[in-house]
């Protein structure tokens, strides 16, 4: 699957998701961060969603800046990939500032 497709899967999944808890979810279309979760006007978290091949230490200095802005970062990766992305951001020594999610595609046929 092309990883542009998947990943505007995934943020619009997101989107909907969140909507229950967030009055205010803007897609960010130049992307980092891909979403912004806001309530009453105030930004309460980004959410970056990364693909297989967006998972590297080139980006962990993208994601430390976004850790730093004040708002909870959110990672999305795929499901297989977690443990990948934890060793990436404890050796930028973030870990404890970025809440990782995962997520995968899964079809089930009778």
């Amino acid at each position: 699957m092309n990883e542009r497709l998947l990943r505007e899967l995934i943020i619009d999944m997101l989107k909907k998701r969140l909507s229950k808890e967030y009055k205010e979810i803007d897609v960010n279309p130049s992307g980092s961060p891909d979403l912004i979760l806001s309530n009453h006007g105030f930004r309460v978290a980004v959410v970056q969603v990364e693909t297989e091949s967006g998972i590297n230490t080139e980006r962990a200095d993208t994601w430390k800046q976004m850790a730093q802005d004040g708002s909870k970062l959110i990672i999305m990766v795929p499901k297989d990939e977690k443990v990948k992305m934890m060793e990436i951001l404890w050796s930028k020594g973030i870990a404890d500032k970025v809440g990782v999610g995962t997520y995968e595609i899964v079809l089930k046929m009778p």
